[in-house]
């Protein structure tokens, strides 16, 4: 993938794709117009987007067929931690916890996620405590 993020629109592409796995051009037009909230662009902004991200690094394209299918080249998972790397590093100095205290202190967590939260902490120390 390349070094610079993608813009909104390109994560919206790269969503579609992350959803639906390699698709056409057709696939990913559609899935974008289907969605709430989106603008509606027509198939050529569609399909000159996903040309130029695929310039960019984003997406990969299977040539082989009439049509071109494409995938991202990097998964959702992948991207996540790299964009929580960047903003650790960048804003919160370092500092995962401090990441960590800053959201729960803007953001009201609900009893379930408090226990996931805590259980994934206990998890942490129990592998610390192995080594």
């Amino acid at each position: 993938m390349s070094d610079h993020n993608p813009t909104q629109k390109e994560y919206l592409i790269l969503k579609a794709l992350w959803k639906l796995g390699p698709s056409t051009v057709r696939d990913v037009h559609e899935d974008l117009i289907a969605t709430p909230g989106v603008k509606k662009v027509g198939y050529t902004t569609t399909l000159k987007m996903m040309q130029m991200m695929h310039a960019k690094g984003f997406l990969d394209r299977n040539e082989d067929g009439v049509s071109h299918v494409y995938k991202a080249t990097i998964s959702e998972k992948e991207d996540t931690e790299k964009i929580l790397d960047e903003m650790v590093d960048r804003r919160f100095r370092g500092s995962a916890s401090k990441l960590v205290l800053q959201v729960l202190g803007k953001h009201k967590a609900s009893q379930k996620e408090l226990d996931e939260i805590r259980a994934f902490l206990d998890d942490l120390e129990n592998e610390d405590n192995v080594l």
